[in-house]
């Protein structure tokens, strides 16, 4: 599966420039869309993404991933189609990742899912998704020995998903030490993708971890000392030493090697081997079985959607 034509969400910072640079280094790449939310900072990233590369191959798109209605806007005024999506924008949620947004969500839900969501049915509504999607999960999301526990849900029900996304969930309270529900949200988005799949089947979805990697701005938003001791104490120094944590280059690598690569399934979702948070990706589903139950998987598909007015 050739994919000429990619659009990357976040692509102005961290992760998502990281894969524009790669993928453009890729012969068979033509167009390359940078999905941002601010123009200045789209632009400044176009033009050092041109420098690095050589190549003129970049056009922005504005899109706010927290903002349906902004998402809605992008895909009106795409010109062409895209053969590939990649759902990359997330994060902790800003300042306040737990303050409710208009549309009921909390911001970190909202930030990294709604308006994916939203995305990828109006491009595939308008016909302008060709071949694949990948959503970027997070090994949080089925858990990480000793630093994250894996979802603690009782009934993967439409109610409770829709619990974790509006904040009312509090089985474990979401604050800092849960990271805001991060690992739950991911959750739901794997199994949403997974959902899609099987709504889909003329397009492959797939989910990746690009594991821990350095320097994203994934701990900016932390409470203050777990913010200090992750971005400037484990994060690089001590996590380097034990095989946990590893450069932007090989997590944005991971999104490469998943693009058109045949030996991955559609609805799966790849990561590190259970206890890692690098190296060789395996099919999530093998340390988490609740990632392959298609009831718990047309639950989220429904509670996400119950959120788009």
């Amino acid at each position: 599966m050739k994919n000429k034509s990619v659009l990357i969400t976040g692509a102005n910072i961290g992760l998502g420039k990281e894969v524009a640079r790669q993928l453009a280094l890729i012969n068979e790449t033509e167009k390359i869309y940078l999905g941002c939310r601010n123009a200045q900072k789209a632009d400044e990233a176009k033009r050092e993404l041109v420098s690095l590369t050589g190549r003129s191959i970049f056009e922005i798109v504005i899109l706010d991933v927290s903002d349906p209605a902004s998402v809605s806007a992008a895909v009106s005024g795409m010109k062409q189609p895209v053969d590939a999506l990649i759902l990359n924008a997330g994060g902790q949620g800003g300042k306040e990742p737990l303050a409710i947004t208009s549309t009921g969500m909390t911001n970190i839900a909202a930030t990294n899912l709604l308006g994916h969501v939203v995305l990828v049915d109006e491009m595939i509504k308008a016909g302008k998704l060709n071949n694949e999607v990948l959503y970027v999960s997070s090994e949080g999301a089925r858990g990480i020995k000793g630093v994250m526990k894996k979802p603690n849900l009782k009934s993967n029900s439409v109610a409770e998903f829709v619990s974790v996304l509006d904040g009312s969930f509090s089985d474990p309270k979401f604050d800092g030490s849960e990271a805001y529900g991060y690992g739950y949200i991911k959750y739901i988005g794997a199994l949403w993708t997974s959902a899609n799949a099987r709504k889909y089947p003329q397009i492959k979805f797939i989910s990746i971890s690009p594991g821990n990697t350095s320097g994203t701005a994934g701990y900016d938003n932390l409470p203050g000392m777990t913010k200090f001791l992750f971005k400037y104490l484990l994060a690089p120094i001590v996590m380097p030493l034990i095989g946990m944590i590893h450069s932007i280059q090989k997590g944005a690598a991971r999104y490469v090697e998943a693009l058109g690569n045949a030996n991955l399934k559609s609805g799966m979702f790849y990561g590190s081997k259970d206890g890692k948070v690098t190296g060789a990706m395996v099919e999530q589903g093998t340390i988490f079985p609740e990632f392959r139950n298609i009831t718990f998987q047309d639950n989220a598909y429904e509670a996400l959607h119950s959120f788009i007015k």
